[in-house]
């Protein structure tokens, strides 16, 4: 990351939205930080109320984490696994969000976590069947003790795409679903399948929210957004209806 452009950023997140909880850890320490965060949240999620839940994100991002994150001495056994987005494809399609977590995630002693994905697996439902099978199976879970987000270098986070004709739906803050099925702006996003996303109110379910970021164009991506006056957030900036928010406690994860 940029030194620079990260040194003007940190204060002007704060400035903005004092209530976030920013750690900088060293760039070599990045990875180790992170895990050590994410496994400490759930160990206290576990002595608390005795289980835990963490959702997650897809893409290439978290490959690192899962698969340092799968060699923690966590009580697998009473943690579930859930994701935040997933791509309509067919079950064990490469681009399937859910094959990634069980391919680096949930392997050897992780795999004693239970695992719920968006879709199931077998055959493929319609867009609006998945949407409907998923939302019973969310229904059915205790919220998440921490949502591990991704953002994209459009300000996306889960598949909540700017300019997509759902994105008012899945922003709306009175919305009833937990998940919707979401078609993709024009031009689309890679890869270009139709999403399944939570909403904005299930999010807001969760009792811990973690943004980790790295990588030149979306810290310049963030600068933008802290930089957009519009209070509230733009639909422009999807990430920004999370950071501005203060039910749920938001750490930004920003190594240096």
């Amino acid at each position: 990351m940029d030194a620079a452009v990260l040194a003007r950023l940190a204060p002007a997140l704060q400035a903005r939205w004092p209530h976030l909880r920013l750690r900088q850890p060293p760039a070599e320490d990045a990875l180790a930080d992170l895990v050590g965060t994410v496994a400490g949240t759930l160990r206290a999620a576990v002595a608390d109320h005795g289980a835990a839940t963490l959702a997650v994100s897809g893409g290439r991002s978290p490959v690192a984490l899962f698969e340092a994150l799968r060699t923690q001495a966590l009580p697998w056994a009473q943690l579930t696994v859930t994701l935040v987005d997933e791509r309509w494809v067919a079950d064990g399609h490469p681009d399937r969000n859910d094959r990634l977590v069980r391919e680096h995630l949930l392997q050897g002693p992780a795999a004693a976590a239970q695992f719920v994905p968006l879709i199931a697996p077998g055959p493929l439902p319609t867009l609006a069947e998945a949407a409907a099978a998923a939302e019973a199976r969310l229904a059915a879970l205790p919220p998440a003790d921490l949502v591990l987000l991704g953002m994209g270098a459009d300000a996306h986070t889960a598949s909540l795409f700017p300019g997509s004709p759902d994105l008012a739906a899945g922003l709306d803050p009175r919305q009833p679903a937990r998940v919707l099925a979401m078609r993709l702006p024009d031009p689309a996003p890679q890869p270009a399948h139709p999403r399944l996303s939570w909403t904005l109110p299930q999010l807001l379910r969760a009792r811990a929210l973690m943004l980790p970021l790295q990588g030149a164009d979306k810290l310049a991506t963030l600068a933008r957004v802290v930089a957009d006056p519009a209070r509230p957030a733009s639909p422009a900036w999807p990430i920004a209806h999370l950071l501005q928010q203060t039910a749920v406690p938001f750490t930004l994860w920003l190594p240096h």
